[in-house]
């Protein structure tokens, strides 16, 4: 049994039927050339027939003594058939089905009685690509964690056969013992419960000097984005818990063409996309605020030898979005020297000063009952807009090629919308979750991205 991180169990806890706390991701696959025409089903029963799982993906949250701390044990009845699902697109076949089918898989909980996550291959597409949809519980993995379980699966070798599916233990490490470790007694379950509360707070003292100095500096700076002065917008409404997914992908060649011309970084330009394709957005819907609004944006805290076992390791920094601002010149370099000023605040802090700086962007969204009370409705920031780096190489899965990823992730009470980027090879694919209710006419957000990129290279000078 393993004690489940603070950083960790935030995410069991606020989870609710209207707040399902799992990312996910669509990925599509052109099948091999020598593949027949149940190649997707083969796929399925290989799947199941492989048998072996990720430890991470093996264990279930339980209640220590029902009622005490999280803990993380392995489910001794793992049914893969539930895990690994096969389904079929209907006629035509368009990406529109596809899309439609990811966001109604999305907006279902992961039952929390197994494992806490699911893979969906899915065929039927008109192109012959088909489709894999993964989801798994936040408490599990963070962006670059899934990320990273999805890579070791994969081979840059289209030839190579015989390879275990995504689920599967990476294939340099063997596999453990299925019993797992055996379960500790209750004086033990006591201890290191009280060692998984406390753990997430050491060292705060020191953490909080370095956070309260970085906040007092951000009030000087006007590009420097604070909670809790964003804007009340469309955007920031209680959600139910039906989801609405839309997916795009840019060349990568245009967004760092336009970075290189405006010495700016890759997510200045993906930051400067969305905030252009945002106040589009809310224009036609009556609903652009005064104030320019306020984008949370994920900075991960990962090295490179974090084990496999590492979960949520991630700062927040807080971005103006400029949406006020008419001209896409003045916009983006205001969101430019947000984001510049929003890095510098985090540069010198140490991981649990950085934990610490991050929680007051995000704790008052742990209210999401009590903000369904409107004189509560005062957001910490507008929306949650994530770049999570991908594959730099083309990967394959038993000679299926990888042709595009897309990630789906979590809105919340108070942040009906959320945008999630990921790079593979020469695309940046755009991922955009919303509330079904609260989000109306999502695919027009992909038209105003392109737009928002448009203005951007001439702007730069490289259209």
């Amino acid at each position: 049994m393993a004690f489940v991180p603070v950083t960790d169990a935030v995410f069991l806890l606020a989870e609710a039927r209207e707040r399902p706390m799992h990312v996910g991701g669509l990925q599509l696959f052109k099948p091999p050339p020598d593949a027949g025409p149940d190649h997707v089903g083969e796929v399925h029963r290989a799947a199941i027939q492989h048998g072996e799982v990720h430890r991470k993906l093996r264990r279930r949250p339980v209640r220590v003594g029902g009622l005490g701390w999280w803990a993380w044990e392995d489910d001794p009845k793992l049914d893969l058939e539930y895990h690994v699902r096969h389904s079929a697109l209907p006629n035509p076949g368009r990406v529109r089905e596809l899309l439609a089918l990811t966001s109604r898989l999305h907006g279902t909980l992961l039952d929390r009685h197994r494992p806490l996550w699911e893979a969906h291959l899915i065929e039927g597409l008109a192109d012959g690509r088909y489709a894999m949809y993964t989801k798994i519980h936040h408490a599990l993995v963070d962006g670059v964690s899934a990320m990273r379980l999805l890579e070791r699966s994969l081979s840059t070798d289209a030839d190579e056969r015989d390879m275990p599916p995504p689920f599967a233990p990476p294939r340099n490490h063997p596999p453990r013992d299925a019993g797992g470790p055996p379960r500790a007694g209750p004086l033990a379950s006591l201890l290191g419960a009280a060692s998984a509360v406390t753990e997430g707070v050491r060292g705060v003292a020191g953490a909080t000097e370095a956070a309260v100095r970085s906040i007092v500096e951000g009030f000087r700076d006007e590009a420097a984005a604070l909670p809790y002065r964003a804007p009340r917008s469309p955007l920031n409404v209680p959600i139910t818990g039906a989801r609405r997914f839309a997916a795009d992908g840019w060349s990568l060649e245009r967004i760092r063409g336009v970075a290189k011309a405006l010495d700016a970084t890759i997510n200045d330009v993906v930051m400067g996309m969305s905030a252009g394709a945002l106040r589009r957005y809310l224009i036609e819907l009556d609903g652009l605020p005064d104030g320019p609004l306020v984008a949370m944006v994920p900075v991960s805290l990962h090295g490179d030898d974090d084990t496999e076992d590492a979960g949520n390791l991630v700062g927040l920094v807080l971005c103006n979005l400029a949406t006020h601002l008419d001209d896409p010149e003045e916009r983006f370099t205001l969101v430019r020297r947000s984001m510049r000023a929003g890095k510098l605040r985090l540069e010198g802090l140490n991981p649990t000063a950085v934990l610490l700086l991050s929680s007051a962007s995000f704790a008052g969204l742990g209210l999401g009952p009590l903000y369904r009370f409107p004189p509560l409705r005062r957001p910490p920031f507008n929306l949650i807009i994530s770049n999570v780096p991908g594959p730099r190489e083309r990967l394959y899965w038993n000679g299926a090629e990888l042709d595009g990823m897309y990630p789906v992730s979590i809105p919340i009470d108070g942040q009906a919308l959320n945008i999630t980027v990921s790079s593979y090879v020469d695309q940046m694919g755009f991922g955009l979750t919303g509330c079904r209710r609260s989000v109306p006419h999502l695919q027009h957000l992909l038209e105003h991205l392109e737009t928002a990129l448009t203005e951007l290279e001439h702007v730069a000078g490289t259209a």
